[in-house]
């Protein structure tokens, strides 16, 4: 079966969800972002109590209920701390990676909605003036976010209205080469969400449903572990879309999907997973199948919740995750189409 995707779509999808800040928790912008595509493909966004946001696709079968899963959180950082000196110190969101952070640029979300732009610095910032400059650990301890206002005290920071558990995102610097590459932070897992909106368009433009009832789960915590963690009682399958990974006990590129046969936690279903395969076969995918170390879906989020589903994942393979990422647009085209075919069922 043959599947063309809009790649123009798709990547002004991975671009416009990539600028919409979310951090871990943090869904003021992100959710009507969603409401607004979600409206323009013709569907209304719903939402549970862990704020999980949800498009319901009626199917050719409504007599089953399968779920597709990429969430909309990305990492980030959260006040923890603001010195005397009106430096803040962090705790992360998800599994920050500090030495990419160095001198990268933030923005300070308060609960009252006012936004304040900083940068992230080591305390031993200059190599001019500290002995560690280059040699002292690039964590938790060490790293600090100072903001572009005239502050010098934790009473001028305050005055701003800044408190702790403030949220804190980092900017992703998008980039789209003529090559086909896309350079960005938080492709993890925004180019997945751009995967799924893309594939209601071209169910729509074809004048298709899926397969079964569907629904497409948007989760806010999958960075933290416990996105998925609820899951509408109806659902009998849970695919979660996420990035795959390259290294040296990994067979993809950057213009693989990564079907996960395994991830920290536990195997995924051998019968779903095998679907897949099967429909990445028949839909001419571009795919590898691998495991993971360091990784975790929302799909096994939801069996650690006690869910009663089958579960898969795959996703488009990316170099450099939860640093300044990078894959290329074959893979989030491939990752389409495999999705495409997972709804329609392809056999």
């Amino acid at each position: 079966m043959e599947i063309k995707v809009d790649r123009d779509l798709l990547v002004n999808l991975c671009k416009e969800l990539i600028q919409v800040p979310s951090p871990v928790s943090y869904y003021e912008e992100i959710h009507p972002f969603l409401e607004e595509k979600a409206k323009e493909l013709g569907y209304e966004v719903a939402y549970d109590r862990k704020r999980t946001a949800y498009i319901t696709l009626e199917g050719e079968d409504n007599s089953k209920t399968v779920c597709m899963g990429a969430h909309v959180d990305t990492i980030g950082l959260i006040v923890r701390h603001i010195r005397d000196d009106g430096q803040i110190e962090v705790r992360q969101l998800g599994g920050v990676n500090y030495s990419s952070l160095e001198g990268e640029s933030v923005t300070v979300h308060t609960r009252d909605g006012r936004a304040y732009r900083g940068m992230v610095i080591c305390k031993s910032h200059s190599v001019h003036v500290y002995d560690d400059a280059r040699t002292l650990p690039r964590d938790e301890a060490n790293m600090r976010v100072i903001l572009h206002e005239d502050v010098h005290t934790q009473k001028d920071v305050m005055d701003l209205g800044i408190e702790h558990g403030d949220v804190i995102s980092v900017d992703p610097h998008f980039e789209y080469t003529e090559s086909g590459f896309v350079k960005s932070r938080f492709i993890d897992d925004k180019a997945c969400v751009a995967v799924l909106l893309a594939m209601v368009d071209y169910l729509n433009k074809n004048h298709l449903k899926p397969k079964y009832r569907t629904l497409l789960a948007f989760p806010l915590y999958e960075e933290i572990g416990h996105g998925g963690s609820y899951v509408p009682e109806e659902v009998s399958e849970y695919v979660a879309l996420d990035i795959g990974l390259i290294g040296p006990d990994c067979h993809a590129t950057e213009k693989h999907v990564s079907i996960c046969a395994k991830d920290a936690f536990s195997p995924y279903d051998r019968g779903l997973t095998n679907r897949i395969i099967n429909q990445a076969k028949k839909a001419d995918v571009n795919y590898c199948v691998d495991i993971f170390y360091r990784y975790g879906t929302d799909a096994n989020a939801a069996i650690r919740g006690g869910h009663n589903v089958y579960t898969a994942a795959f996703g488009m393979a990316c170099i450099n995750t939860h640093g300044m990422e990078r894959c290329h647009v074959e893979a989030i085209e491939e990752t389409a189409k495999l999705a495409i075919a997972y709804a329609l069922d392809i056999e």
